[in-house]
Formats: structure tokens, C-alpha cells, sequence
């Protein structure tokens, strides 16, 4: 039997997570005509308007610890203006979860984004996501209105950004 010997390779040097969904610690934006937002009001499962929203701003900051991501969206639609702040962010089966609130005529609504990270780099993040939000109890909380003959249940916004 032979035995051969094989000349040693230093190992790699430590890379990051792939697995990880966010990119590296820093403050990103959202750069003008890289993003959408939709919101979408539904009568049961029938949707009876859906419409574009413009967004002012977006940003994302990464701390150093990675431990709280904050993302915010700002909307600056004559119709809709608030702002959405996440307080937490978690990661579920591969997706990011934000809890946090949409600040709508000065009153603060709960809201949970679930976010689907469609590309990542170490300086660059894409995500999709969509909130669900009860329409009556917005309506009630925040004087907010879908439309004058907008009849609905529930609404939809959907969030859609690339943030480098």
C-alpha cells in the first residue's frame, strides 16, 4: 500500500453566515424607482380596490450586534400618510418577521410585516412583504379611509424594497 502525502492548505478565512438574512451592521436606503408599495382593501375574499402608494423613504440600520434591525417606511401619498417603524424583528422559517407601528394621524397602530428576503449580500438586501390590517379597527383607531365608496374588511399593504 502507498501513501501519499497531500501538501496542507490553510482554511479559508471565517466567511459570513450565508444563512444569515440580513446584511452587513450599517444604515441603508432605499434608492428612488427600487421599490413599490401597493395597499389593497378586501371585502371577504374579494379585493375592491387596490392602488399604488408613494413611499418618501426607506431605510434599514444594522447594528454592529445584529441583535435589533430597524426598518422604517415612510409614505408620502396624499392619501396615506404615516410612517412604519419596526420595534422587533425576528426570524421564522426563513422569513423576517417585524412587529412594529404604523403612525397614521398621530396615533400609533400595531402592525406585523412579514418579509420574504428574495437576495441578499453582504451590502445589499431585496425583501417582499405584506401586512394584513384589520379595516374597521384602523378606520375606528385613526380616522384613515380606503375610499368614499370603498367597501372593505381588511386591508393589504404590500412592501417591496432594495436596500443597498
Amino acid at each position: 500500500m502507498t501513501t501519499v502525502t497531500l501538501p496542507t492548505v490553510p482554511a479559508p478565512p471565517p466567511s459570513r453566515d450565508e444563512a444569515a438574512p440580513l446584511p452587513l451592521p450599517g444604515h441603508y436606503t432605499v434608492a428612488p424607482g427600487r421599490s413599490l408599495v401597493e395597499l389593497t382593501a378586501f371585502y371577504g375574499p374579494l379585493p375592491t380596490r387596490r392602488r399604488r402608494v408613494a413611499l418618501a423613504e426607506a431605510s434599514l440600520t444594522v447594528s454592529s450586534d445584529s441583535a435589533r434591525p430597524v426598518f422604517r417606511f415612510a409614505f408620502a401619498d396624499p392619501r396615506l400618510k404615516a410612517v412604519l417603524t419596526s420595534e422587533e424583528c425576528l426570524l421564522h422559517e426563513g422569513r423576517l418577521r417585524l412587529t412594529g407601528d404604523l403612525e397614521l394621524n398621530g396615533v400609533a397602530f400595531p402592525v406585523l410585516l412579514r418579509l420574504r428576503v428574495v437576495e441578499r449580500a453582504d451590502d445589499r438586501l431585496l425583501v417582499v412583504g405584506t401586512a394584513r390590517l384589520p379595516y374597521r379597527l384602523l378606520r375606528r383607531s385613526t380616522g384613515f379611509r380606503a375610499g368614499r365608496l370603498c367597501p372593505a374588511t381588511r386591508l393589504r399593504l404590500l412592501v417591496a424594497g432594495e436596500f443597498s
